[in-house]
């Protein structure tokens, strides 16, 4: 199957990339879903361990977006039988099809910020 962005640029071709990245963004959107899912990437978590990677986000901020991953089929949530009761958070497979997303923009923002960081020590040595 082609990818979208390399159809013709028509304002049809436009309008169908258009809808399926907003719907995407609904799903991922905020400033804490996609630190989460990114965490989650290294392995299972339990909730402190994710508040403790990512930091400023309250427990009660966590707790909503873990909800809203799982009911997205993104985030499993596992309820251990121990004494105290053990939660952990892992990806899906379906979250794990997000990586390679996760991987491109890691990549584009390292190159971004050298960008950034070369343009400003241009700036400066002229």
């Amino acid at each position: 199957m082609e990818k979208l962005c390399e159809q013709p640029r028509t304002h049809s071709n436009c309008m169908r990339m258009v809808q399926p990245v907003t719907d995407a963004l609904y799903v991922l959107n905020g400033k804490w879903k996609l630190p989460i899912l990114i965490t989650l990437q290294f392995g299972n978590k339990r909730f402190g361990q994710i508040a403790k990677e990512i930091p400023k986000i309250t427990d009660r901020m966590l707790s909503k977006e873990l909800r809203e991953l799982e009911a997205n089929e993104l985030v499993k949530r596992t309820v251990h039988d121990t004494v105290p009761v053990t939660v952990e958070y892992s990806l899906t497979e379906y979250g794990h099809s997000l990586d390679p997303v996760f991987n491109a923009l890691a990549d584009w923002g390292m190159r971004h910020r050298e960008r950034i960081f070369q343009a400003e020590k241009d700036l400066v040595e002229k």
